[in-house]
């Protein structure tokens, strides 16, 4: 099987050299990455999706632009998309059984998070529920969905932004929260590098997550930095705050509270989990 450009457009910057080889994984069945690149899109996310419509879709499908004009974050939140400034992509996931959304975030995430460090952002590190940041700034976000076109074909598109090459950021952006790209934390890199390792680096996450989700859990908290802290949990019925003891798909945020006794907070109900901020003396 050889991987390549789908699309075949000469004007785009190089290939990633891992979608010319042949790959094979036994990732979720098997995912055999192949890329479609685009010059500009409304969003590699949407394009992903509307290959689900149209049937053409494939397991493993990597979307990829140099440039967007509509992407998106969590939430419906705008994610600037300069050209070629980030890594905006789209990952096309079909496996033969539903996983739930969170354990597939917690693999994208933990892939990402690898992938910024290895490029040289030492001190980057897991902001619940799914983006990348360098002490309070954003630098990279994950967003997967589904949206139920087949429910006999389970389908998720995972999409992720990471600030490559950005220097400075609109000031409406930057009046709404802190951002940050990897040039800004001293780290050079092109767009097709930061592919090709966020790739890499997704594909042992999706294998490692068939095989032992809980290792998966474990290391998305890991990268979190939050393991034995304070922690304060946001809640539909409001706050809860305890000491991190564990993360598990099954059972949700484990806390330690006072007195020893722990409590379990599903996954789908944690809006937030942030630090505690510390009392004062």
């Amino acid at each position: 099987m050889l991987l390549a450009d789908a699309h075949g457009h000469d004007g785009l910057a190089r290939q990633p050299d891992r979608f010319r080889e042949q790959r094979i994984s036994r990732t979720l069945s098997l995912v055999n990455f192949a890329l479609h690149a685009d010059d500009c899109v409304d969003s590699t996310s949407e394009r992903a999706f509307a290959a689900l419509r149209d049937g053409t879709a494939r397991h493993g499908d990597v979307h990829w632009a140099r440039e967007q004009t509509a992407g998106r974050g969590r939430r419906g939140a705008a994610w600037h998309s300069a050209r070629d400034e980030g890594m905006y992509a789209s990952v096309v996931l079909l496996p033969s059984e539903p996983i739930p959304p969170a354990a597939l975030t917690m693999a994208a995430g933990t892939a990402v998070c690898a992938a910024v460090r290895e490029l040289g952002v030492a001190a980057a590190r897991l902001k619940w529920p799914n983006d990348v940041v360098v002490e309070s700034a954003k630098l990279a976000g994950i967003l997967v969905e589904t949206r139920g076109l087949d429910p006999l074909r389970p389908h998720y598109v995972v999409g992720i932004g990471v600030n490559v090459a950005q220097r400075e950021f609109p000031a409406e952006l930057v009046r709404e929260r802190a951002v940050t790209s990897l040039a800004l934390c001293g780290a050079s890199a092109s767009v097709e590098s930061v592919l090709e390792r966020v790739t890499e680096h997704l594909e042992r996450a999706l294998d490692e997550l068939e095989r032992s989700p809980d290792r998966i859990a474990s290391a998305y908290l890991d990268a979190t930095e939050l393991r034995g802290r304070e922690v304060v949990l946001e809640m539909p019925e409001g706050e809860l705050r305890g000491h991190l003891a564990g993360l598990s798909l099954a059972r949700g945020v484990e806390l330690a509270r006072n007195g020893g006794s722990r409590s379990f907070a599903p996954l789908e109900h944690v809006r937030q989990l942030r630090a505690a901020p510390e009392e004062k003396k």
